[in-house]
C-alpha cells in the first residue's frame, strides 16, 4: 500500500480476487459433480427410480441443518443478495459467505435439487472481493468493483468464460462501464478461466460441433423462437415469485422442508432430467440424443412417440419452474443460471421438434437447442448479452452467432414488453433499493435520509404563548418552528412569514397561543423513507423543507438545498475515474 499506486494495486487486487474466485468455482464445480455421480451413477437407465424420490428431501435437509447450526444467516438468492447489499450494506458482504454458499449448494443440487451452481458462487466470488478490499482498507467505490471483479471471476471460472463474465457484471450487477472499472473486470474473469482451464483441460462445459449452418431463410423461425422464450421467461419470473410468496406462508422450516421435499421428489421421479442442474440432458440435446429426456423414467416407452414425446417435453418446461422454486423456497441454496439454460434448451428442441412435425420445414433441433439458451438467459435474467456470449463460449458455437443474436434480442424485447424487471431485480425495485445504470437514481439509492436531517430547528410547545414564540425565534437563524407534545410528537409547524404581521403586536403576546397559529406541513416523511421517494415528495408539494418522523416522533427537517448538497458530493464521488 505504500509502495504501490492505488490505480496498479487495484489491478494487482483484481487478479488476486480473479485467483481465488476461480479456485473456489473450481472446488464448488466439483464438489457437486462427484456427489451426483456417487449418487446416481448405479441407477438403472430403463425403469423408474424410487430413489430420486428420497434424494431431494436428505439434500434440501442436510442444506436447512448446515444453515441453522453453522450458519445462522439467509445465503439464499445470491445474486439478489450482492444487489442489495451494493444498494444498502456499502457493498459489505459478511464473511461467512465465502465459503458458506459452496458447502449448502452442494448439498442442495448433488442430492438433486433443481437449481443451479452459479448463484452460490457467485456470491462467493462476491464476498472473496469484498471482504478482500475491505481487509485493505478501500472506499466504497474500490469495494463495489471488487464485488463485480469476484462475479466476474466467479462466471469465468465456473463456465470457462471470461467475457461472459465481464458482461455479466456490467448487465446484472449494473457496474458502470468505464475503463477504470473495465480492466479489473477482465483481469479477474480471465484469471478466474486461467484457472478452470488449468486445471481442467481446454475443453468446454458443452461440446457442440455445428453441423448445419446458419441459413438466412430461417431467420423468422429464429424471431418465434425467440418470442417463445421471452414468453417462458415472464412464465417462469412470475409463477416462481409466485410459488415463493406460497411457500414462505409456511412458517415451520421443517414442514416447508417436507412439503418440498415431496414435491420435488414427485416430480423428478415423473421426470428425472429435472434432477440437479440439467447440463447432462443439454449435452443429450446437443447431441441429437432425445432418448435421454425419458432415461430413469416410467416414461422410458415413449422414446420413439414423436407427438407423445413433444407433450412430455412440455411437461418438463412447465415443471421445471416449479422444481426449480420448490428447491429454493423450502430450503435449498442454488440459482437460476442452470435452470435458465435448461429451459432455453429444451424449449429450443420443443419449438425445432414441433415445427419439423408438419413437414414444411427441416431445421436442425441442436441448433435450436443452443440458441434456445441465449434467449431464455436473455428473458429470465434481462441481459442479452450474457446470453449471447456466454452460449458462444461455452458451446463454441460461434457460427451461429448471428441466430444467437437475434434470438436473445427478441426474447428481451418480449419479456421486456410485460416485465420491466428481472427476476433479481424484482423485489429491490418494489422497495427503491436497486442501483441502476441511470446514475440519478444510482445515487438517490445510496443516499441515505438519516444522513441529511437538519435538528438545528427550534421546537416550541403547543401551549406556548406568542410572547415565547417570538423570544425562541430571537434566538434562531431559522425560519422554520416545529411544535411537538410532551412525548416529541410532531403536531405541526410555525412559519415565520404567517406570524410576521402579529409578532411585534404585544398585546397579542399573552392570550395568543401557538397552537391557533400552527399549520400542518405540506407532507411528512418517515425517517427510512428512500430518497426518490423524497426528492418526489418535495417535486409534489413544492416546498423546500420537510418534517422527518419516525413512529410520529419529531426527529428534525430535511431541505432539498443539503440534499443537493451531498447529491453533487456523492456524485463527484461516484463517477471519479
Amino acid at each position: 500500500m505504500k509502495n504501490i499506486k492505488e490505480r496498479q494495486f487495484i489491478l494487482l487486487l483484481s487478479f488476486l480476487v480473479g485467483l481465488i474466485t476461480g479456485v473456489a468455482a473450481l472446488i464448488l464445480k466439483n464438489a457437486i459433480h462427484y456427489t451426483h455421480h456417487f449418487l446416481t451413477h448405479r441407477l438403472a437407465v430403463d425403469s423408474a427410480n424410487l430413489l430420486y424420490l428420497a434424494y431431494p428431501a436428505i439434500g434440501i435437509l442436510l442444506t436447512i441443518l448446515f444453515i441453522k447450526i453453522f450458519v445462522k444467516d439467509n445465503i439464499g438468492h445470491g445474486v439478489s443478495r450482492i444487489l442489495y447489499s451494493i444498494s444498502k450494506k456499502n457493498s459489505l458482504i459478511k464473511s461467512h459467505n465465502n465459503f458458506t454458499s459452496i458447502i449448502a449448494s452442494t448439498l442442495t443440487i448433488g442430492f438433486g435439487g433443481s437449481v443451479g451452481s452459479e448463484a452460490p458462487v457467485v456470491l462467493t466470488g462476491a464476498s472473496i472481493g469484498s471482504n478482500l478490499a475491505r481487509m485493505f482498507h478501500m472506499n466504497y467505490k474500490t469495494i463495489t468493483l471488487m464485488v463485480g471483479c469476484g462475479a466476474a471471476g466467479a462466471i469465468g471460472g465456473i463456465f470457462k468464460a471470461p467475457m461472459a463474465g465481464m458482461v455479466f457484471t456490467l448487465e446484472v450487477l449494473m457496474l458502470d462501464l468505464t475503463m477504470a472499472s473495465l480492466i479489473p473486470l477482465l483481469i479477474s474473469s480471465i484469471t478466474g478461466a486461467s484457472v478452470a482451464y488449468f486445471f481442467m483441460g481446454k475443453g468446454v462445459l458443452l461440446s457442440y460441433v455445428v453441423s448445419e449452418p446458419f441459413v438466412i431463410n430461417n431467420i423468422p423461425y429464429y424471431i418465434l423462437l425467440g418470442i417463445f422464450a421471452g414468453l417462458v421467461s415472464l412464465y417462469f419470473t412470475r409463477f416462481s415469485m409466485y410459488l415463493e410468496s406460497l411457500m414462505g406462508k409456511i412458517t415451520n422450516i421443517y414442514q416447508k422442508m417436507l412439503v418440498g421435499g415431496i414435491l420435488l421428489g414427485i416430480m423428478i421421479f415423473l421426470f428425472p432430467p429435472l434432477y440437479g442442474e440439467g447440463y447432462n440432458t443439454i449435452q443429450a440435446l446437443l447431441n441429437g440424443d432425445t432418448t435421454h429426456l425419458v432415461n430413469n423414467s416410467i416414461f422410458y416407452f415413449l422414446k420413439d412417440n414423436y407427438w407423445i414425446l413433444l407433450v412430455y417435453v412440455l411437461l418438463i418446461i412447465i415443471f421445471k419452474v416449479i422444481a426449480s422454486t420448490v428447491t429454493t423456497g423450502s430450503g435449498g441454496v442454488g440459482g437460476i443460471f442452470a435452470p435458465s439454460l435448461f429451459l432455453g434448451a429444451v424449449s429450443g428442441f420443443f419449438v425445432a421438434r414441433l415445427l419439423n412435425g408438419f413437414d414444411f420445414v427441416k431445421l436442425s433441433e441442436s441448433n435450436f437447442t443452443l440458441i434456445g439458451m441465449a434467449g431464455m438467459m436473455a428473458g429470465v435474467m434481462h441481459a442479452p448479452l450474457t446470453g449471447i456470449f456466454l452460449i458462444v463460449e461455452i458451446t463454441g458455437g460461434y457460427a451461429l452467432f448471428v441466430p444467437i443474436m437475434i434470438t436473445a434480442t427478441i426474447a428481451y424485447l418480449t419479456i421486456m414488453y410485460f416485465e420491466p424487471h428481472s427476476i433479481y431485480t424484482k423485489r429491490l425495485a418494489k422497495r427503491g433499493e436497486l442501483i441502476t445504470h441511470n446514475k440519478d437514481k444510482a445515487i438517490l439509492t445510496l443516499m441515505k435520509l438519516g444522513k441529511v436531517i437538519e435538528t438545528d430547528l427550534k421546537k416550541v410547545s403547543p401551549d406556548a404563548t406568542l410572547g415565547e414564540l417570538v423570544k425562541i425565534i430571537s434566538h434562531s437563524h431559522r425560519n422554520i418552528f416545529p411544535v411537538v407534545d410532551e412525548e416529541e410528537r410532531l403536531l405541526g409547524i410555525v412559519l415565520l412569514d404567517d406570524i410576521r404581521d402579529i409578532m411585534f403586536n404585544s398585546e397579542m403576546y399573552d392570550d395568543t397561543y401557538v397552537r391557533n397559529l400552527m399549520i400542518l406541513p405540506p407532507a411528512i416523511l418517515e425517517v427510512d423513507a428512500p430518497m426518490d421517494v423524497v426528492m418526489r415528495r418535495f417535486e409534489k408539494t413544492g416546498a423546500w423543507n420537510l418534517p422527518v418522523v419516525q413512529d410520529e416522533k419529531y426527529l428534525g427537517f430535511v431541505s432539498k438545498a443539503k440534499i443537493f448538497n451531498v447529491y453533487r458530493r456523492v456524485l463527484v464521488h461516484f463517477s471519479d475515474e
